[in-house]
């Protein structure tokens, strides 16, 4: 039965290289109503045509498609005939979105004036900067070694490059500066719905089955955005743990459809593909 009214939706994490994730976009991910609004928070895919083709399809079903990139789309793969690095894909990628209709984190706040509104959809790119460490009193050097010891280690090493930004970590500290400056300006008497692809707050990292893999999973520059700003809800992804948490009395939605292994391994997605944001739901 379709909904008497649009939702506000979101998913994550669709890496649609795989064939079995592709399937799932090209035959899962359709509006319930012809007014439902899409949230997709990041990691579509690696190469830049799958990112378009996955994009151009979402943005022709729903009334609005809000994206934000996560760390698979800034890779550089060889194979990619795009060969842009750090910004300058970054930049390319939101050149795609704004052909497409799609909102980027560099766009005006879109508004979701349907049920549970209205609220600014804020979508936020800030990176991360390695101070999700295990042990507080490590530096980088020494986080870093002990996930290459533990045998974690992200491929973002060896494919998100910074350019034109020394490291990684100096480009996430730009973008902090850029994307709180956006959320100060921001008229505080509309609440907003913040989409970032790594989570905003380090708790949900204390589930992950490697801990050392934190390191490239948020910033504690954000830790007290949910609080500062009047938020109603987070929504992110790459963490492959979708579940509905809640911090300082603001929710968190954990979004994402991950690998196809991970749901042979925990059971598929009971909730499935989509979830649902505004209004919120009374049994989900």
């Amino acid at each position: 039965m379709a909904p008497p009214e649009p939702r506000l939706l979101a998913v994550s994490d669709l890496h649609v290289a795989y064939p079995e994730n592709r399937t799932i976009v090209e035959e899962q991910l359709h509006p319930g109503h012809p007014g439902d609004w899409l949230i997709v928070a990041g990691d579509v895919g690696e190469l830049y045509a799958d990112i378009e083709w996955a994009l151009t399809l979402l943005a022709q079903r729903f009334d609005t498609v809000i994206w934000v990139p996560g760390n698979h789309e800034l890779w550089t793969p060889k194979e990619d005939p795009v060969q842009l690095r750090g910004d300058q894909r970054y930049r390319r990628l939101v050149e795609m979105c704004r052909e497409l209709g799609v909102y980027t984190p560099e766009d005006p706040f879109p508004v979701w004036r349907g049920a549970g509104g209205p609220v600014a959809i804020a979508p936020l790119f800030v990176l991360y900067d390695y101070t999700f460490r295990t042990d507080p009193a490590d530096d980088k050097a020494a986080a870093l070694a002990k996930a290459h010891a533990a045998g974690v280690v992200c491929t973002d090493e060896f494919l998100l490059h910074p350019n034109p930004y020394p490291s990684r970590d100096a480009w996430c500290r730009s973008r902090l500066t850029i994307t709180q400056r956006r959320l100060d300006a921001h008229d505080s008497s509309l609440p907003l719905v913040l989409v970032n692809h790594w989570p905003l707050v380090r708790d949900p990292t204390f589930v992950l089955r490697y801990p050392e893999f934190a390191l490239w999973c948020g910033t504690e520059g954000t830790a007290d955005w949910h609080r500062r700003y009047r938020v109603s809800a987070a929504v992110y992804g790459h963490l492959h743990i979708p579940r509905t948490t809640t911090y300082d009395g603001v929710r968190f939605e954990e979004v994402s459809i991950g690998y196809p292994r991970e749901r042979k391994m925990y059971g598929g997605l009971p909730r499935g593909p989509l979830r649902q944001i505004l209004p919120v739901e009374e049994n989900p």
